[in-house]
């Protein structure tokens, strides 16, 4: 898990993704969601990122899924593992949600 301290790698992504138009939401994004939610201590990064990719997939967010996708990847989810949950998926968020998260996973690099 990582410390409050220790510098996020995520910490701007919300700056590189739409600074340049929302500067706000890219603040609170930076701010909020990356250095306080996704920090604190009851979930590590890896479940939360397992939790983000399942919302992504189930509510067909396929913009933000290839971000996510990468870093699941990061917080050491396998390529594998991110297949499996999207098969899983299929039966609870719809077969054309699952098919189009698998294309997003198959334009990821190996």
């Amino acid at each position: 898990m990582q410390m409050q301290n220790t510098p996020n790698p995520q910490s701007s992504a919300g700056q590189q993704a739409f600074g340049d138009i929302a500067p706000k939401l890219a603040q609170l994004s930076d701010a909020v969601l990356f250095d306080d939610v996704w920090q604190r201590p009851e979930l590590g990064a890896r479940e939360r990122s397992l939790i983000t990719v399942a919302a992504l997939v189930a509510l067909n967010r396929l913009e933000q899924l290839p971000f996510h996708l990468q870093l699941a990847q990061r917080n050491g989810v396998s390529r594998e593992q991110l297949a499996e949950l999207i098969t899983h998926l299929a039966f609870y968020a719809g077969w054309p949600a699952a098919a189009s998260a698998v294309a997003r996973l198959r334009e990821m690099e190996e």
